[in-house]
């Protein structure tokens, strides 16, 4: 039967027609398992995953290897993107078995949902230490039905052990001096000779873009406290955008360097680093790579329904063979096949790009404004489903049914609300407002209906606080919204929001700066009062110019009756905020209070 032909997601349509008699994730497989009284196996990845396509080909289109799946497991194949919580739980089960944990995920569970036994990619042969795929199926069927006290006490144990593992949150939010020495040993860990961060000394060492880290070191109250940090993330910049890791035909950034020196890239290029790379070019005064970054965004990975896809694959067919990167390589590519896009939209990703696109708009070319007004649209309209609830995703207009998470309600609404500052239209804001309340009820911090339905029945949900890789993550994402919300004067509650996803954090986030730099900058964000600049106005292009390029936590140019939309809506800031004599006239605010108006230009520099 084939289970995914329909499915939501490219990456378990492209498995589809394998001979591995592929479930879904759901209840459903959970229960045939139970039924046969089979362990389950887990396969975890995405479409953009190079070891995950090689995989594919050598075991799960196999036949011979398909038997040996089909005959002993229920096998269930997992899009991490489509359900990142998902791939969260079972990362922290496997990290009990193995040390080196990436993609493609492969673990071993009992129907309950015990994971017992867990690794990354298994090739069809055995490759030095490492055992085939067939052999690690032989191993685990002989232990199940042989030793399945074993199995069970294992998988008993591992599951009390992650539960138990979740750290306290800390007491208060860090104030600015810890998070100003959590900054500078992170700046101490500079490649001084290439830019960036190295995994280790090694000219091997694999090197990425980090940029929620990049972003940190451009917050604005560092400019007093760590000054040497925004020269750390221009430097990091610049090495970039000289180097392997861009693409110089169509522009944006691959997912990253496997050398230290930024070269020999892993070439799908994913909408996550290009989002955030857009927002690090602005702030460092780069409007050429943002508009080049934003413009592949939009040429590229943006869809004819207006959201914007996932990523683009790093392998193309070129002369009738399978090439990794060849595409990119090529300079002249006219006759050429591109690679195949990841086109599913995720909702949370959208939400960064939309944010980037709107912001790139205001400072070059307004065509990035509309079309992150397009994908606004797009996902409101593809990615809510009936009773008003987010979805992960959707994919060829229609929604998966993966719920959404708080990185999509948080990221959403931080691009809508930065969209509505930039147009001026209060209802992107209002409906930013009204996803982060989605969230905020008596009993935590949580997207409605708590998150993905199999995980909870099971008990398990991922434990602690994740880290921010690519992208912020869920609490990241939600908090930084929560903290924009309180910036332009939607209430105290937002703030609130904020600390308490910041206090959960803040442990793990201190002892390792480098994997935490998105929870970070919303730390700083509430030790230190907001720069707020509202300009009333748009007649004066000089005047609205300087605003958008002052180093400022929020930046808002409207007219005048959008300025009263938005008090009148909730959006204290913009209370009593007007043009002076007809003149666009520009307030510089610290924390709500705001220095006299000004038409001059020069005096928000």
């Amino acid at each position: 039967m084939n289970r995914l032909a329909n499915a939501s997601s490219p990456y378990l349509r492209a498995h589809a027609d394998n001979p591995v008699a592929w479930f879904p994730w759901g209840p459903e497989a959970f229960a045939v398992a139970a039924e046969r009284d089979f362990p389950v196996l887990v396969s975890i990845g995405y479409s953009t995953c190079h070891w995950c396509h090689v995989m594919a080909r050598e075991s799960f289109q196999d036949a011979e290897t398909a038997a040996l799946v089909n005959d002993g497991f229920v096998a269930i194949k997992v899009d991490r993107e489509e359900h990142p919580d998902v791939d969260a739980a079972y990362l922290d089960a496997a990290s009990a078995f193995t040390p080196h944990l990436g993609w493609p995920l492969t673990a071993f569970a009992t129907p309950e949902g015990r994971v017992f036994y867990a690794g990354t990619y298994f090739p069809p042969q055995p490759r030095g230490q490492l055992p085939s795929f067939p052999q690690v199926l032989a191993a685990v069927r002989e232990a199940w039905t042989e030793r399945r006290g074993e199995v069970d006490a294992t998988g008993a144990s591992l599951r009390q052990a992650l539960a138990s593992a979740a750290p306290a949150a800390a007491d208060a939010i860090p104030d600015a001096d810890a998070l100003a020495a959590a900054v500078a040993d992170v700046v101490s860990r500079e490649d001084r000779e290439f830019g960036g961060f190295a995994a280790g000394a090694s000219l091997e060492s694999p090197k990425f873009p980090n940029t929620p880290v990049l972003r940190l070191f451009q917050h604005p109250a560092l400019a007093a406290l760590v000054p040497e940090a925004a020269g750390v993330a221009s430097r990091a910049l610049s090495a970039m955008t000289s180097s392997e890791l861009r693409d110089p035909v169509e522009g944006g950034f691959f997912r990253y360097a496997t050398r230290r020196d930024w070269t020999v890239p892993h070439y799908e290029r994913m909408l996550t680093d290009n989002a955030g790379l857009i927002e690090v070019a602005l702030a460092a005064g780069d409007d050429a790579t943002a508009a080049e970054t934003a413009g592949f965004l939009v040429d590229v990975l943006q869809l004819p329904s207006g959201g914007i896809a996932a990523a683009q694959d790093s392998e193309s067919i070129i002369d009738g063979q399978r090439s990794e990167g060849g595409y990119y390589r090529t300079a002249e590519r006219v006759g050429l096949a591109p690679p195949a896009l990841d086109a599913k939209v995720v909702t949370g990703w959208n939400g960064h790009a939309i944010a980037a696109l709107a912001a790139a708009g205001s400072r070059t070319d307004p065509r990035f404004v509309e079309a992150a007004r397009w994908a606004a649209d797009t996902v409101l309209e593809n990615n809510v489903a009936d009773d008003g609830t987010l979805r992960r995703a959707s994919l060829d207009e229609i929604r998966s049914s993966a719920p959404a998470t708080l990185e999509d309600y948080g990221g959403l609404a931080r691009g809508l609300l930065a969209l509505g500052r930039v147009t001026g239209e209060v209802a992107y804001a209002e409906r930013a407002r009204a996803l982060v309340d989605a969230c905020l009820g008596d009993d935590g911090i949580r997207p409605p209906g708590g998150g993905d339905p199999v995980l909870a029945v099971q008990g398990m949900q991922p434990q602690g606080v994740p880290s921010d890789g690519a992208a912020p993550s869920g609490p990241s994402a939600f908090a930084a919204a929560a903290l924009d919300l309180w910036r332009v004067g939607a209430g105290e509650r937002y703030r609130e929001a904020a600390e308490t996803l910041v206090r959960a954090a803040a442990p793990a986030a201190l002892a390792a700066p480098l994997a935490y730099g998105a929870i970070l900058d919303v730390a700083l964000g509430l030790a230190t009062p907001p720069r707020q600049v509202v300009v009333v106005g748009e007649t004066d292009a000089a005047l609205a110019d300087a605003a958008r390029r002052v180093a400022a936590d929020v930046v808002a140019v409207v007219t005048p009756a959008q300025a009263q939309d938005f008090a009148r809506a909730g959006f204290e800031l913009f209370e009593g905020k007007i043009s002076r004599g007809g003149a666009a006239t520009a307030y510089d605010c610290r924390a709500f209070t705001c220095a006299l108006p000004t038409t001059d230009p020069a005096a928000l520099t």
